[in-house]
């Protein structure tokens, strides 16, 4: 009976390979599952990180129209209530407009006007066109367009991150789902094994201290079924976080991982990378941005030239003043003298400029040094897979060539089964590199600037 009993169990393990615990199962009848290409998807569209992103790149979009609308007329209006405190006097002497023949001196003797203390009114209305500041308002058009290309730039490589981030939490799951799985069929095997024992205990076939043995493995067996069920829930929270939903959704994870090839050469790698990672052109970007910072402060030099048209009205003064008055003309406005201030400053603009440089230059041999990584342990991963699958064939056929011996009563069960053990720490030896390579494919993607 002993025999036969673990007969079916090793027949069982064979056909299924990987036994889910029972919880497992409960749990994936009732939760969704989501695949990876759905998981970038979500994470791209609700990750909040990725959300800022996209909110100041429109956060330049509304400072570029801003700044346009500087090279419009300017309409102003100003009022002053008052009231005076001292009478506003306006003294004549006699004869200040001349002296008339036949009428005599005008005004005939000294005469005084007065303004007395009474509430006043000045209205101030202008209307003023830039001229030769539109040179300068373009440059910064330009600069506002630089700064939301480079907020592009940083939005693509947020969105690149939060993709690399899902990948590697989904491969985390997936990786903690398997050896899971792994302990679920260790589980299924200790928990038989310890029948049986428990039986021929009792019919003194078997030692006590063998069953306390088996007892012993399939609490440690369990105990690390729980660690790692703790562990998986943290990573779906973590993963749940990540997509921008609620940390307590549940879900299943799609394990049809396939095995891929590496097919992009270092050299061509490193060639892509330079072209399209968002830190370089960002970092290009910056140097434009602070040539064109040098340009608007080398404009200031130039004189503010506008066209004004100017309206004022005095109510509540004397009727010796005019009620209102309207001129149109030009206005000039230009610090002639500046103590070397502008020389000082577009030195600083230079250094800016300098530095900016030296940021590209840095950042393409950092980009470079990445790549190059991601590509040997990309190279790296793929060797361990190939020698997980070997291992994992080897382990195969040794399990039926022990079946076929305890069969033939070649070999002992004990023999079939330990080949089995064996069989089960390749399958997840195998699922393990299988994982390890695609985070490798996933990290060397982001190192090469993909956006997917």
């Amino acid at each position: 009976m002993f025999h036969h009993t673990f007969l079916i169990v090793v027949i069982l393990l064979m056909v299924g390979n990987l036994l889910p615990v029972k919880g497992q199962q409960n749990a994936s009848t009732s939760a969704e599952t989501l695949t990876l290409e759905q998981a970038i998807a979500l994470g791209l569209k609700d990750n909040r990180q990725a959300k800022n992103a996209d909110i100041e790149v429109n956060k330049y979009t509304d400072k570029i129209a801003e700044t346009r609308t500087l090279r419009l007329p300017s309409f102003t209006f100003n009022a002053l209530a008052s009231q005076l405190i001292t009478p506003l006097d306006f003294k004549f002497e006699k004869g200040v407009f001349g002296d008339i023949p036949g009428t005599g001196p005008i005004p005939d003797k000294d005469t005084t006007i007065s303004t007395p203390r009474k509430p006043t009114l000045i209205l101030n209305g202008q209307i003023s066109q830039p001229l030769s500041q539109l040179y300068r308002i373009n440059l910064n058009i330009k600069q506002a367009t630089t700064g939301r290309e480079i907020a592009e730039q940083q939005s693509r490589a947020q969105k690149q991150s939060v993709i690399a981030q899902v990948k590697r939490a989904y491969y985390a799951i997936l990786q903690t789902q398997s050896s899971l799985n792994a302990i679920a069929e260790s589980l299924n095997l200790y928990r038989e094994l310890d029948r049986v024992t428990g039986e021929y205990v009792v019919q003194q076939v078997a030692l006590k201290s063998e069953s306390l043995d088996v007892k012993t493995r399939l609490a440690k067996a369990q105990y690390e079924a729980f660690n790692l069920s703790n562990t998986l829930a943290t990573q779906k929270e973590q993963l749940n976080n990540l997509l921008g939903r609620d940390i307590n959704t549940e879900f299943d994870v799609s394990a049809g991982l396939e095995t891929a090839s590496v097919e992009t050469e270092l050299a061509m790698a490193r060639r892509i990378a330079l072209e399209q990672r968002p830190e370089i052109k960002e970092a290009q970007l910056k140097i434009k941005q602070a040539e064109l910072d040098r340009r608007i402060k080398k404009s200031e030099r130039i004189p503010d030239v506008s066209l004004s048209l100017n309206y004022l009205s005095l109510q509540s003064f004397n009727s010796i003043l005019p009620k209102s008055f309207a001129s149109v003309g030009v206005a000039i406005s230009w610090d002639v003298f500046d103590w070397s201030k502008r020389k000082h400053q577009l030195s600083e603009k230079d250094s800016a400029i300098e530095q900016a440089k030296n940021n590209l230059r840095e950042s393409e041999n950092l980009v470079l040094i990445e790549v190059n990584n991601r590509y040997r342990q990309l190279q790296q991963t793929n060797h361990l897979l190939r020698i997980a699958q070997l291992s994992q064939e080897t382990e195969r056929e040794n399990l039926r060539v022990a079946i076929n011996k305890y069969n033939l009563k070649a070999a002992l069960l004990k023999d079939a089964l330990e080949v089995q053990n064996r069989l089960a720490e390749a399958n997840n030896q195998y699922q393990q590199a299988l994982i390890s390579f695609w985070t490798a494919k996933a990290e060397f993607e982001k190192a090469i600037g993909e956006d997917k």
